[in-house]
């Protein structure tokens, strides 16, 4: 990024820095938050209960569902395996959830595994072998997996086969050892990084974008009714409008005020609970929470807007450059608070406006 490449203007942006600000962002804020999009392996368990079982059970992704339908009613007439399938989009979306549904669409079992995981041809070459006819293999983060277990996976995904070399050296030989028809379905949060032979091979493409706030609602009301919890329609948009587009960021969200009401509450989930917990939580009216808003306030009254590099503005909130860039930029770019540019990060009208602040100049002239 053209930023990072310009460590001699962030040793400028910190000279120029006022000190007068300094007490306004020294606080260091956590990586981890209630509208991260990520999941650690205690909240996939708690997530386990609240995911759809059936295709009609999935809110929202209209287009891509239905397609899915077409394709699962389709081979299930033919009695065959579908084509595989590869899911993109950010994370929290559903694509596990998808990749559950279709293994219960077809009636047939699921393996899971991710590509951090094979890192070495015999470690898929073991998955596949002992797939059973009609299965489905759900590999997550499929664009992480090793370049040898990837040439073995093309392979397999077109000709159902894969090469068992035997022996070492000069002597070595391989002995194809057939597969019976199975399903790959395929996650990422980054397709581009997929090599073009590995896209070519799913028969089928989906892209899950994020969900509007009705359709938010929809997921915690259904959510809410198999918690056993009441859940007012005004607190579920109250809660809907704070998830940044993502039902995983919703649920916990539920979860957290669903927490409070029991607590301090009367163990209903109305607005005023709904609001309550998440200023307890620190989560803003926008779905902001302590990060971005140390971002936004840095870049607004440290640096007048910027432009300022990465480097620079994770050293003025207290985080590492790959947290402010990973967790807090991709939501506050989407929302149009902040902007990219050659030079570095700048303070969009929005920001300005959320913060409560005016600009010091023409936004415009920033990207000049």
């Amino acid at each position: 990024m053209a930023d990072r490449r310009s460590s001699g203007q962030d040793a400028d942006e910190r000279d120029a820095a006022d000190p007068r600000e300094e007490s306004l962002v020294t606080e260091r804020f956590p990586a981890e938050s209630l509208v991260r999009p990520g999941a650690d392996d205690l909240e996939r368990a708690a997530e386990a209960a609240l995911r759809p079982r059936r295709l009609g059970e999935f809110v929202g992704q209209r287009v891509v569902r239905e397609q899915l339908s077409v394709v699962l009613q389709a081979a299930r007439m033919r009695g065959r395996a579908p084509d595989h399938v590869l899911l993109s989009g950010p994370p929290g979306l559903g694509k596990t959830t998808l990749a559950m549904i279709i293994a219960a669409e077809l009636g047939a079992s699921l393996r899971v595994t991710s590509g951090p995981a094979i890192q070495h041809a015999g470690d898929l070459a073991a998955v596949l072998s002992s797939l059973e006819e009609g299965e489905v293999l759900f590999l997550d983060e499929i664009h992480r997996i090793a370049r040898p277990a990837e040439e073995l996976l093309y392979v397999a995904m077109e000709d159902f086969r894969v090469d068992v070399m035997v022996g070492k050296g000069a002597g070595a030989s391989a002995i194809p050892l057939a597969l019976p028809p199975f399903t790959v379905v395929g996650a990422t949060t980054r397709a581009g990084l997929l090599p073009a032979p590995l896209r070519d091979r799913f028969g089928f493409t989906g892209h899950l974008d994020f969900y509007s706030s009705d359709e938010l609602e929809q997921v915690l009301l259904r959510s809410a009714g198999l918690l056993d919890v009441q859940l007012a329609g005004a607190a579920a948009s109250e809660i809907a409008g704070r998830s940044r587009g993502t039902p995983r960021i919703a649920n916990r969200l539920l979860r957290r005020v669903r927490d409070w009401a029991q607590v301090r509450g009367d163990g209903r989930l109305t607005l005023a609970a709904a609001r309550a917990a998440l200023e307890v939580y620190e989560v803003d009216e926008r779905g902001l929470d302590r990060l971005d808003r140390g971002v936004l306030a840095a870049l607004c009254t440290r640096f007048g807007g910027g432009p300022v590099g990465l480097t620079t503005l994770a050293v003025a909130v207290g985080e590492e450059p790959e947290t402010v860039e990973t967790v807090a930029e991709p939501f506050l770019v989407r929302e149009g608070l902040i902007g990219r540019t050659p030079r570095g990060r700048v303070a969009l009208p929005a920001a300005w406006s959320h913060l409560g602040l005016t600009p010091p100049h023409d936004p415009g002239t920033l990207f000049a």
